[in-house]
């Protein structure tokens, strides 16, 4: 938390972390602060043994805090406030496919902002999925970007039957934000909910 310079940051951080342990042990019957956390090699977090049947990631952005929990399945989340700074062209160069690139090339104005973080969420969920880190290249695998097309893992490389293997799925948050969520295996409907507000309170 103290890497954070601002204490808004530190403050969200905070409030993630301890949201998750909430819900983690609401899940396991275990109170907040007797569970017991690893990292695996790449720097993803988890639950240490005997309490791992449940797996779990975390993203932030501006106002919101996205939690996803599995049962035995490897999960990614992501979440982008979209910002109007950002130099999208320059981003896409250095660390989308080319199929990427050139989908985005096709868009112009608000429309071409807002499929950058769409593909950067994808991507980062998978990323984050897959537990990897900076050793999974962004360029080495094709998500959906266009407006109205459906959200997908297109293609992995270099191994193409990889993409078959995970359900990628867009998420509405709310006006000027981009989500995705990344699950390990086909099949199964997610269930979405707002965190209820005493829960914040009581941390």
């Amino acid at each position: 938390m103290q890497r954070f310079r601002f204490e808004k940051d530190r403050r969200r951080y905070l409030i993630g972390r301890g949201v998750l342990r909430m819900l983690l042990g609401r899940y396991l019957d275990l109170a907040p602060q007797d569970l017991h956390f690893e990292t695996a090699a790449a720097g993803k977090p988890h639950l240490a043994s005997g309490q791992r049947r449940l797996e779990f990631n975390l993203a932030h952005s501006g106002e919101y805090v996205l939690i996803a929990i599995t049962e035995g399945r490897a999960v990614g989340i992501d979440l982008e406030e979209i910002r109007n700074d950002v130099d999208a062209e320059q981003l896409a160069a250095h660390f989308f496919s080319p199929g990427e690139q050139r989908d985005l090339e096709t868009l112009t104005g608000r429309a071409r902002i807002e499929a950058f973080f769409v593909c950067w969420t994808r991507k980062e969920a998978y990323v984050k999925a897959r537990g990897e880190g900076l050793s999974l290249p962004l360029d080495q695998f094709d998500v959906s970007l266009r407006p109205g097309e459906a959200a997908r893992l297109i293609a992995t490389r270099p191994d193409p039957a990889e993409a078959k293997r995970w359900h990628l799925s867009g998420l509405e948050v709310a006006d000027g934000y981009k989500a995705a969520l990344v699950v390990e295996g086909q099949g199964g409907t997610p269930r979405f909910w707002d965190c209820p507000d005493e829960l914040v309170v009581r941390f």
